[in-house]
């Protein structure tokens, strides 16, 4: 029934001046739409995505988006750290390893940072 329909991604913040400095400026995403106070679109490769002002920003503690980036994984994490992102890491996965910040499960490379909400954002290979 959708599985030919495109979704967007959607992450709430508290300050959408402090998200477009992250999301625009920090992570390079192309703003493309700011639609008054409420919210942005951004557009990373062929996806987009909303991020829209709420009360509720950072309360998920999941990982709420993921960003495939194959074999760039090493110099996309370096490339933010020196930025100022600071990675998460999550130890006593099983079976999971972790090479400085990225974690290592078989082929999966992995790395894990928030954003100025807490929101958590992935990296992974693929």
């Amino acid at each position: 029934m959708l599985g030919d329909k495109e979704p967007i991604g959607t992450l709430a913040v508290k300050d959408l001046a402090v998200a477009k400095k992250f999301y625009q400026g920090t992570l390079g995403l192309k703003l493309e739409d700011e639609t008054g106070t409420e919210a942005h679109t951004y557009r990373s490769g062929g996806a987009r995505l909303i991020v829209y002002r709420s009360e509720f920003a950072g309360t998920n503690k999941a990982t709420a988006l993921n960003f495939i980036v194959g074999d760039d994984i090493d110099k996309l994490v370096k490339g933010l750290r020196d930025r100022g992102v600071t990675f998460e890491h999550y130890d006593g996965m099983p079976e999971v390893k972790r090479d400085g910040d990225i974690h290592i499960a078989g082929p999966m490379r992995i790395a894990w940072f928030k954003d100025p909400d807490g929101n958590i954002l992935c990296l992974m290979n693929h």
